[in-house]
């Protein structure tokens, strides 16, 4: 049995009460900045259920809970058309790339061939450029192919991005190479390798890497107001903007639109949460 001497005692309880401040203001901080970053959501949600005499009102909770705003929405503007155009865009674009993306990835992490460096680096370039200047660009190639208003307008452009090739390549890297190895000794092609190994291997970072195109592309807003100008392939977050160009007065009507168009984001991070901070600390980014 160990005894304490007043003097030991006595060098310990400063040091423990600075640690307890400090673990207390770190607790604090992080309970204000949870709350500022959470509040706008609720006020969103909470908003969404008010009548347009309340919504301007500075209480938090609505009075009188109502769904007329949501009925209203609905029933007023195409927005379950602007719904489907927003998933069926978002799901389009992130099979497709994933699929291309995983492939190049394979290539530039496994094989050998002239020019692998310079062309990965030539891509990881790209990340560098931001996208409104890409815009102009981007506008005339789609519209000299013709594909201005239209759903391949919106869903070619979107496929090509440099994260998720660079994200694959990186988790592909960290692969043992005694499983392409055995595999290359036992016959199977390099086809074969990437189908039934590299692929099953590479799901969880597949997911993660789903979650960020398929959000990216449901938020997108700036692309799908530049290509389309036709009112039925208007995506969620143009139906938004538009509704509230209409609707500039009633915020409640325009909370409700925004409610329904983030219930699948959140619900898309919540379920998929791990598989994101896994792909970001595979990634090495911050």
């Amino acid at each position: 049995m160990t005894t304490e001497t007043p003097t030991t005692v006595g060098r310990r309880r400063p040091g423990s009460a600075r640690a307890r401040r400090r673990s207390g203001l770190l607790l604090a901080l992080g309970i204000a900045l949870a709350l500022a970053t959470v509040f706008p959501l609720v006020w969103m949600v909470l908003g969404s259920f008010k009548t347009a005499q309340e919504v301007n009102s500075p209480s938090l909770i609505p009075e009188t809970f109502t769904l007329e705003n949501y009925a209203y929405v609905f029933s007023q503007v195409p927005f379950a058309r602007y719904l489907l155009n927003s998933f069926l865009v978002s799901a389009a674009v992130t099979v497709i790339a994933l699929w291309f993306h995983s492939m190049a990835a394979y290539a530039l992490a496994r094989l050998q061939f002239p020019g692998r460096e310079r062309i990965f680096l030539a891509i990881f370039a790209t990340m560098l450029v931001s996208a409104p200047v890409t815009i102009i660009p981007t506008f005339i190639i789609v519209r000299t192919l013709g594909m201005v208003d239209s759903y391949a307008g919106l869903v070619v452009p979107a496929i090509f991005n440099a994260f998720g090739i660079f994200l694959l390549r990186q988790f592909y890297v960290s692969l043992p190479d005694e499983l392409e190895e055995a595999a290359l000794v036992d016959g199977a092609s390099y086809w074969t390798i990437y189908w039934k190994i590299v692929l099953p291997l590479s799901r969880p970072i597949l997911a993660a890497l789903a979650v960020f195109f398929f959000l990216a592309n449901w938020n997108a807003f700036v692309w799908p107001m530049t290509v389309t100008s036709d009112p039925d392939l208007r995506m969620v977050q143009v139906g938004i903007q538009t509704f509230q160009q209409q609707y500039a007065a009633d915020w409640n009507y325009i909370l409700a639109a925004a409610t329904v168009a983030a219930l699948p984001t959140l619900g898309i991070f919540f379920v998929f949460q791990k598989q994101i901070v896994a792909s970001i600390k595979t990634s090495g980014l911050k």
